[in-house]
């Protein structure tokens, strides 16, 4: 009996559930509470068993093989409340042959695989699952494909964009319970989510609730930076670190936080980017720190919408991590294994561009984000600067990009400049 909830909206992940479950036998959704996990996976499954139930995680913790008992495909949610849970399934798919599609697993931290006695490898696949996207939700009409910008496939045709439309869905995210909620409390659920995580989750990891959320607010004030430990330590603690204190130190002292937010998907990391696979730029730039869902900064700084329309730069700002949660889902829709990659480009001379998107084949392309019209020339000129920079080598015999594009907020067309770069308002764009 399919335990697909009442009025489940479809996710793009589900295609890469259901590739999954054909492929394995038994797949894990993971991601940030709130994003729409468990119904996703019960949309999949025949019977569920629920961990983050006291009475449930008391049985299961004293023999983790109940977790498993329902009618397959069987979901097992939160299983990461007992870790152990995640040693039986791997067991009960060697003991069936490997059978596919028997278990589905979904977890909002990560575990400490010490607690684990397998890596779950070929047995076990992972899904990344992030908040709602534009398109999901019904705000892109999904008329540009980036499927279709890699393979040259572009329409131009006009648009309507509206920057308040914009500022609506940072402050209100992608999470599936805000859609049915009245516009002037969508940004209650944010809100809700970071109290959770300060106040409960941070003090069972040990941590300082207050420095917890300091910590976050220094990443939400500096977003778009490769933050440094020592500026970081200047913001928690309202003043510069001492003489004596060197980077070491800093880290040690921090880290804790930063790791709990990576392990709560609260946060994710943008590596650098660079044409040659091997280059060294590839793993020595800094990653930035970049949040899971614009919400979730834009609450953080006491974001309204009516707000963010008159606070252009932090607008600015947050319609870039709002972009860049577009691009990220999208290119997780498309159906690689491993996901294509979702970087930056910085170099010595100066020149940023704000997201590259490299598949595993080794083609890329490159996106310029603008919240308005009047910055895609600025924008287009750094385009061009990257793909002539990549070229300027020879021997190197670096591809040329598949694509060159400006993602803007408001405009009135879809479009491609004379140079050959695409401008594709976010509203337009779809996997």
């Amino acid at each position: 009996m399919s335990l697909k909830p009442e009025g489940y909206r479809q996710r793009l992940l589900d295609e890469t559930v259901e590739r999954r479950m054909r492929g394995f036998g038994a797949v894990e959704v993971a991601g940030t509470k709130f994003c729409g996990k468990t119904w996703t996976s019960l949309a999949h499954g025949n019977s569920v068993v629920h961990i983050d139930d006291d009475a449930v995680r008391e049985m299961v913790s004293a023999q983790p093989s109940l977790a498993l008992e329902g009618e397959l495909p069987h979901v097992i949610d939160e299983w990461q409340d007992v870790p152990r849970v995640w040693d039986a399934v791997r067991r009960r798919v060697d003991e069936t042959g490997n059978c596919r599609g028997q278990y589905i697993l979904t977890g909002s931290s990560t575990v400490d695989k010490t607690k684990v006695g397998h890596s779950g490898a070929g047995r076990i696949a992972k899904v990344h699952m992030r908040p709602m996207s534009l398109c999901e939700s019904g705000a892109s009409d999904g008329s540009v494909s980036l499927r279709g910008l890699f393979e040259g496939k572009f329409t131009p045709h006009q648009v309507q964009t509206d920057q308040r439309i914009l500022a609506k869905h940072i402050c209100m995210g992608g999470w599936p319970a805000a859609l049915t909620q009245d516009e002037d409390v969508a940004g209650d659920l944010p809100a809700q989510y970071l109290d959770a995580l300060f106040s409960v989750s941070a003090p069972k990891r040990g941590l300082d609730a207050y420095e917890t959320r300091r910590v976050a607010m220094s990443l939400a004030r500096n977003l778009g930076k490769t933050l440094t430990y020592r500026a970081l330590y200047a913001d928690v603690y309202a003043q510069e670190p001492a003489a004596d204190m060197d980077d070491s130190i800093l880290r040690q002292r921090l880290l804790p936080y930063l790791t709990f937010f990576m392990d709560q998907y609260f946060i994710e990391e943008q590596a650098g980017w660079d044409a040659p696979v091997k280059a060294r730029s590839r793993v020595r730039l800094k990653p930035k720190r970049t949040f899971v869902d614009p919400s979730l900064p834009a609450s953080l700084l006491a974001m309204t919408a009516k707000r963010l329309l008159l606070e252009r730069q932090v607008f600015g700002n947050l319609f870039e991590e709002l972009a860049l949660r577009e691009v990220r889902i999208y290119s997780s829709a498309m159906g690689y294994t491993p996901d294509p990659e979702v970087r930056y480009y910085a170099d010595a001379d100066g020149l940023e561009v704000d997201i590259v998107v490299e598949l595993p084949d080794g083609r890329w392309g490159a996106f310029e984000v603008k919240l308005s019209d009047a910055k895609v020339p600025k924008a287009v000129r750094s385009l061009l600067r990257l793909r002539n920079k990549v070229r300027s080598n020879p021997a190197a015999q670096n591809r040329d990009p598949e694509f060159l594009a400006v993602l803007v907020g408001v405009t009135d067309f879809c479009r491609q400049t004379p140079e050959g770069v695409y401008v594709v308002p976010l509203t337009c764009l779809a996997p």
